[in-house]
């Protein structure tokens, strides 16, 4: 038997252990909603992930490779992935790799995707390179339809070519709400854990959670999940409950196509549920002054209530109201807390 096997054998039960202690399955009494329509799990597989992990604050984690946690982590999040009819790929970076290209999300290929990923490598003369790795995942991308959550397992530190947040910054440029990153943080430094948070805040969802909390804390785990990937229902039966939100581009107050597929959700649902009266609450940044911001506000409910009377949905059943800059969401002292500022939110309640 090799060196490299033997290593290998050592290895694999602490990965297989971590995985059979993490494993949880969400309750299942809430309606699930997709958020996206597909998501990428991309790993990053440079040197600095074969390193021990330094910043541990759950001891029994000590003394593991990050890849071995990183992987362990993908492993959970697949079992936790809900089947409401996403697109799936496997990806790695540092070196660029595809395992398993997008098609159409099987728990099943997705864990045998998973499954030959490498745990046991040489450092020597690898290197990190973060942002090539996001460039050539944009040839990805560039063919998808719809929504996407990139799934970014890793310690975030960086050592070649472009800057991972500049090519993060200019993805999230070009693809805007169609673009989510959800980052799984193994990061034990300063630098590392920096770029990662800056990658996450940059996206509409701002999904970030520590390693070892999404491995050890099922609360973590679930609000990651559901953070990016769906959301949860009640039975609507006796509360308000919050659905989806769509974005506006600055004082405007039409309907982008790329909400289409959310409102017509929100029409199927409401032709459903001839229980619940539907809700639709306009809102804006703070540019302006309050008398237009709450006009502004108004239109952009009532385009959205035109929206679901032309579908079928009784306009008796709906109330579109505005509240103007009063309900911020996000800091209006930036571009993107103003961006996700302009919004309408769609709710149902129990006909009274």
């Amino acid at each position: 038997m090799t060196n490299t096997s033997t290593r290998q054998m050592r290895v694999i039960p602490a990965l297989l252990a971590i995985a059979l202690l993490v494993t949880a399955i969400p309750a299942a009494a809430a309606k699930l909603v997709p958020s996206v329509d597909n998501f990428i799990l991309f790993l990053d597989h440079s040197s600095s992930m074969k390193f021990f992990y330094k910043g541990v604050r759950i001891v029994d984690l000590g003394g593991q490779s990050k890849i071995v946690l990183a992987k362990s982590a993908m492993v959970e999040f697949n079992n936790l992935v809900p089947d409401l009819g996403y697109k799936s790929g496997v990806y790695t970076f540092a070196p660029f790799r595809q395992y398993a290209g997008m098609a159409p999300y099987s728990r099943a290929n997705v864990a045998n995707a998973i499954d030959p990923i490498s745990i046991d490598y040489e450092t020597y003369g690898r290197v990190t390179p973060m942002g090539p790795g996001l460039q050539e995942l944009d040839k990805v991308l560039g063919n998808l339809s719809g929504r996407t959550a990139v799934v970014l397992f890793s310690d975030g530190d960086e050592n070649l070519g472009i800057d991972a947040v500049v090519e993060a910054k200019r993805l999230q440029a070009k693809y805007g709400d169609k673009l989510c990153f959800m980052v799984v943080s193994f990061a034990d430094s300063k630098h590392g854990e920096s770029v990662l948070k800056q990658i996450a805040a940059l996206s509409r969802c701002s999904c970030f959670v520590k390693g070892e909390d999404f491995l050890r804390d099922q609360a973590a785990r679930l609000n990651f999940m559901r953070c990016g990937l769906y959301q949860e229902l009640s039975d609507m039966g006796s509360e308000t409950v919050v659905f989806r939100s769509i974005y506006f581009d600055f004082d405007k107050y039409n309907i982008k196509p790329e909400f289409i597929p959310v409102l017509d959700e929100g029409v199927a649902m409401s032709k459903s549920k001839s229980n619940m009266d539907v809700v639709l609450e306009g809102h804006t940044d703070s540019v302006g002054s309050d008398s237009y911001n709450q006009a502004l506000s108004n239109r952009r409910a009532n385009s959205v209530k035109s929206y679901f009377v032309k579908k079928g949905v009784e306009a008796g059943r709906i109330t579109a109201i505005g509240y103007g800059e009063s309900q911020p969401r996000a800091d209006n002292a930036t571009a993107e807390g103003r961006k996700l500022n302009r919004r309408v939110e769609i709710k149902f309640k129990p006909v009274q």
